[in-house]
């Protein structure tokens, strides 16, 4: 399932490319059709989300909500003036990278002359002047009213992304009066929005912090650092495309990148060495999800 840094590019893509255009709104599979035609040549006005879900707000006061869930995907082409990713979401071929098509942008080469005949299942297509969006395999894909839309962020925990004043404290506060594990805690989006597994693993790893103590074991400070480096490198995620924790010293290519072997301290590293103490990196199951951890450093 992408992850909150993957939903926010998301959200700046489509401001980027689709805010200010009236746009036609179908439903090529026919699942959306009703939902469709309350959108269709309506003007989108604002791009935002929260977590892991995407609201796209319409001139009239209807809202698009997505939420992409485990096979969810959006893909996009468009003109010369496209910008961006030409896929967000699943296939896992993809996984936390972007993919970019040489068919769409400034360096296409080729004529616009509108969308590609639908593909597959796509749920919902957005079309401009300019380019396109098809959504596929989504969880959620529903034309919501702004009341709605409050519901549904009233469900939710802050997000490390907006880091809004007050949202440290109230991660603080939910996290420590829970005594669940803090490993659950943080899949958990109503206590904090956008987390996922590659996210809980490495920020628990940075943070030493073992995943099985409670929420209510942690004291202000451990609880504060822990949304202060969620916040870090969540903000790496939305900047760079894909999910890196680890530190350019790390890399074999240096300030190139790093490899995908090289991008994680525990996430999906079972049975290696600890990239910090050498101790042999752990996995286990924890609320029906695997959890990767160091017994060394994080005892």
């Amino acid at each position: 399932m992408p992850e909150g840094h993957s939903i926010h590019r998301l959200a700046r893509q489509f401001q980027d490319v689709f805010a200010g255009h009236a746009l036609g709104v179908s439903s090529p599979q026919g699942r959306f059709t009703a939902g469709a035609a309350l959108l269709d040549g309506h003007e989108l006005l604002e791009a935002m989300a929260h977590g892991k879900q995407l609201f796209l707000r319409f001139d009239h006061g209807v809202v698009l909500h997505v939420h992409l869930g485990l096979y969810g995907a959006w893909n996009f082409g468009g003109d010369e003036s496209f910008r961006g990713a030409s896929s967000i979401g699943a296939p896992r071929r993809i996984g936390e990278r972007e993919a970019f098509s040489p068919d769409a942008g400034p360096d296409a080469g080729i004529s616009y002359s509108g969308p590609p005949e639908p593909v597959g299942a796509v749920r919902v297509r957005l079309v401009s002047a300019n380019g396109w969006a098809d959504l596929r395999g989504a969880t959620t894909c529903a034309a919501i009213t702004e009341a709605e839309v409050a519901a549904v962020l009233a469900r939710l925990g802050p997000d490390p992304l907006h880091n809004l004043p007050g949202n440290r404290e109230e991660f603080m506060r939910r996290v420590r009066r829970r005594k669940t594990a803090v490993g659950l805690l943080l899949m958990d989006q109503s206590v904090i929005a956008g987390i996922g597994n590659i996210y809980r693993a490495e920020v628990l790893f940075r943070q030493r912090i073992d995943p099985w103590v409670s929420g209510s074991s942690l004291d202000a400070e451990t609880a504060g650092l822990l949304w202060d480096d969620t916040v870090a490198a969540m903000s790496d995620g939305v900047r760079d495309g894909r999910i890196v924790t680890t530190p350019a010293a790390l890399w074999s290519g240096g300030n190139a990148g790093a490899l995908d072997g090289e991008a994680h301290f525990v996430y999906k590293r079972q049975g290696q060495p600890c990239r910090r103490c050498g101790e042999t990196v752990g996995m286990a199951e924890i609320g029906a999800r695997k959890l990767y951890w160091c017994p060394g450093c994080q005892d």
